[in-house]
């Protein structure tokens, strides 16, 4: 699976319009957060569609499918949850 490219990352706008003003977030290229130094989010794309790599916990990435609206709705709302508990 692949880095999501501009194409793809075009495709995401609405959802990087969300996830900019949250909390502790740099966005240290277009798609790719940091979090206290950390990687944190950044987007991948492949034949089955669009994904997030979020680190919420630990070491670990976790992915998560954002092909739908309702997908990256999903991830936001997650993601804006523990902006505010961290």
């Amino acid at each position: 699976m692949k880095h999501a490219g501009p194409a793809a990352v075009d495709r995401l706008e609405p959802l990087l319009v969300q996830i900019r003003p949250l909390p502790g977030l740099v966005e240290k290229r277009r798609g790719v957060f940091y979090r206290k130094g950390k990687a944190f989010l950044h987007f991948h794309e492949d034949p089955a569609g669009l994904f997030a790599d979020v680190r919420f916990e630990g070491t670990e990435f976790t992915r998560v499918r954002v092909e739908t609206v309702d997908e990256q709705a999903a991830l936001f709302a997650h993601l804006a949850s523990f902006a505010t508990r961290s």
